[in-house]
């Protein structure tokens, strides 16, 4: 089974938002606006960005 994978970009800042939600764009690896991550596709990773999903988006 290929290793499937997800691109995750921050496209809103974090400042103003809770604490937990600007931990969880850390956890996902997300410095700053515009930086682009790529990820293993797990149930984890899906829900962190389910959380945050107005601060973040899938990339193709």
């Amino acid at each position: 089974m290929a290793d499937k994978r997800v691109k995750v970009k921050l496209i809103k800042s974090t400042a103003g938002c809770k604490q937990s939600h600007r931990d969880t764009v850390r956890g996902l690896g997300l410095r700053r606006i515009n930086h682009t991550v790529e990820l293993e596709d797990t149930p984890a990773v899906r829900g962190m960005i389910n959380k945050v999903f107005y601060l973040v988006q899938v990339v193709a």
